[in-house]
């Protein structure tokens, strides 16, 4: 049985400066960081206040009021709420979700082809003026908050809660064209099982005229109308994009990319329906396979002829392209859409920690892993690109044309199918390219999960299974279009103009209403009050003003020069930017729609409704259970 709230208490169960334990929630002392709450809105009172209110609550009343105005609702969310079986399963699933195809194929074209070893200056500078403190002050709002991405704006600025179902639709709309990258891969994986690779030679039923194999032993020159093998098995025997006119008669559905995309969404399911407990056991493997992978492949392109013309291209500076402003444009988009905020997951996975969990550490070791494996990803990729200019007799420039997953599913799949060993490393390669999307799948769909769940736990909390289900269903059903003969253009499409510019926008709101609406001196105090101290003015700095305008500063350049979209020869009409942008819209309109409703539902005068609906709601109390653990 519960001792009441309003019984006695002995003084010395709560000394000056310690915490109190009390009904199954931490309260703070009067000289600590208490949180008034009262009729149900949240005050921060300033160190002045504190100690006046100390005074009328003698320790207990306060959190009386706020137990009060909580509801029993968010009391058992406090006290049921999971955690991290261990501190490992977050730090790797935050690196698999960081980590993705992207760093494979995307870093290494965007290098090269903005100055070489010159854009590692600007890389860097966004990196750390700009990625790593957005990546930072997300899990510090999910740890301190425990809330996903929908229900964390009661606590910070109600009026944005449009935020958090921006989020959401913009996460369905990447699992509807990324999990079919992946469905490339699972094909690719179970055609390498073969004692020569069907992308090796022109004598199958798919390969044309043109097809052109320079490896092999007959003495072919390689012609402005040749097509590498391997290219002829991606074009017309996976993706059958000749079957399709493009965007205006997309073709039949491929039952062959059906059949793979339903086996990977079936293993998904299997990887999350139970929460972070089952998921943290599975990028054990996910999370850690690509590494060794690509450390075998890059001892392997190493000892290849020609490796090093790769890795002088890929290397060699080209100062003249510092003054090019697109080149800075390319490294903020490359860095921030590599670390990820915007996308919910590390709200959601920071929300499963322990309160003293020290998150700053954690943000600075995963954006560096991440940041260090897009730079020696393309060591992997040039020297292979290398070999084959080699072979070819051509420029390493020549060679790497292709862009996107063309890199990973021509250029590189050529290069291994003629090295010895090739249906080795071809299955190794292709489960590393699995692997690399299976975790960043987890963790986009979690960002989803946990915010529906927390938004609305008296209806899906004890049903996370069927939601799960009901969930991987509407992803399967919305990637039907990417499964066409002409998918791969739906798939460009969605790339290029439904996360880009939608992202961006979600994170710069975010940043502006936790730095400007909640305040950065109470967000500073928020994070003291996890790790122990204050973040210094670099992050402040960073929080109130370069992060933002670094957000700015890229949208805007996006916005002003749409990308001009072309893929295998076929060029976008210009009615698909139109679309474009309209399924980029659909997205972020949640958020103003969200701030009308917001305004009409709160009663007042204007300039009232305007105040309650920048005042947080409720207040955010520390689990009991967390008082016992040490601070990490």
């Amino acid at each position: 049985e519960t001792e009441p709230l309003t019984a006695k208490k002995d003084v010395s169960d709560c000394n000056e400066g310690e915490d109190c334990k009390e009904n199954g929630l931490l309260v703070r002392n009067p000289k600590s960081a208490l949180r008034l709450v009262e009729d149900g809105n949240k005050v921060h009172p300033s160190q002045g206040d504190k100690e006046g209110a100390a005074q009328i609550s003698n320790g207990y009343s306060g959190v009386q009021s706020s137990v009060n105005g909580m509801g029993e609702q968010q009391l058992m969310e406090l006290e049921d709420r999971e955690t991290w079986s261990k501190k490992i399963d977050f730090l790797l699933s935050v690196i698999g979700y960081a980590v993705d195809l992207g760093n494979v194929w995307r870093f290494p074209y965007i290098c090269y082809q903005n100055g070489g070893g010159a854009f590692l200056i600007p890389y860097t500078i966004m990196a750390i003026f700009g990625g790593i403190p957005l990546f930072y002050m997300e899990l510090a709002l999910g740890q301190y908050h425990r809330n996903g991405c929908i229900s964390i704006w009661r606590k910070i600025c109600p009026i944005f809660k449009g935020i958090g179902f921006a989020i959401c639709i913009i996460d369905l709309y990447v699992a509807s064209y990324y999990n079919t990258i992946m469905a490339w891969a699972f094909y690719y994986l179970i055609s390498s099982f073969t004692a020569e690779l069907p992308w090796t030679s022109c004598t199958n039923a798919w390969n044309t005229g043109n097809c052109t194999n320079y490896f092999s032993k007959d003495n072919v020159s390689w012609s402005p109308h040749s097509i590498s093998p391997a290219e002829e098995f991606y074009t017309r025997q996976v993706l059958q994009v000749h079957r399709s006119n493009g965007l205006d008669d997309l073709g039949g559905i491929s039952w062959q990319l059906t059949l793979c995309l339903l086996l990977i969404f079936t293993i998904v399911y299997f990887s999350i329906w139970k929460g972070v407990k089952t998921s943290g056991k599975v990028v054990w493997v996910t999370a850690t396979f690509p590494y060794i992978i690509l450390f075998i492949l890059l001892i392997r392109g190493a000892t290849l002829p020609g490796a090093w013309r790769g890795v002088l291209y890929y290397l060699k500076p080209n100062w003249q392209k510092l003054l090019a402003t697109e080149v800075w444009v390319d490294a903020a988009a490359q860095i921030f859409f590599s670390l990820g905020p915007g996308f919910g997951v590390l709200l959601a996975y920071a929300s499963y920690n322990k309160f003293h969990n020290n998150c700053y550490q954690d943000a600075l070791v995963t954006s560096t892993v991440n940041c260090a494996t897009s730079f020696v990803s393309g060591f992997v990729i040039f020297t292979v690109l290398g070999y084959m200019a080699e072979m070819r007799k051509e420029e390493v420039s020549e060679v790497a044309k292709d862009t996107g997953p063309s890199l990973l599913f021509i250029t590189y799949a050529e290069a291994i199918a003629n090295m010895p060993a090739s249906t080795f490393f071809a299955i190794i390669f292709f489960l590393m390219l699995l692997t690399l999307g299976l975790d960043s799948t987890f963790a986009g769909l979690e960002g989803v999960i946990t915010g529906v769940l927390d938004e609305f736990p008296h209806v899906w909390s004890k049903r996370r299974e069927l939601f799960v289900l009901g969930l991987i269903i509407i992803c399967f059903l919305g990637s039907i279009a990417t499964l066409t003969f002409g998918g791969a253009y739906m798939v460009k499409l969605f790339e290029e103009y439904a996360t880009g510019p939608a992202v961006l926008t979600v994170v710069f709101l975010e940043a502006v209403a936790v730095a400007w609406f909640y305040g950065i001196t109470q967000f500073c105090n928020d994070v003291k009050e996890m790790l122990g101290f204050t973040p210094g003015w670099y992050w402040r700095v960073c929080w109130v003003a370069i992060s933002p305008i670094f957000l700015l500063f890229v949208t805007c350049s996006f916005l002003s020069n749409p990308p001009e979209l072309r893929l295998f020869g076929y060029s976008y009409p210009y009615w698909t930017t139109v679309v474009g942008y309209c399924i980029g819209t659909s997205s972020i309109i949640c958020i103003p729609i969200y701030m009308v409703y917001r305004l009409i539902i709160t009663p007042g005068t204007l300039k009232e409704r305007i105040l309650k609906s920048i005042t947080p709601e409720t207040a955010t109390e520390i689990p009991f259970g967390d008082i016992r653990m040490n601070a990490v």
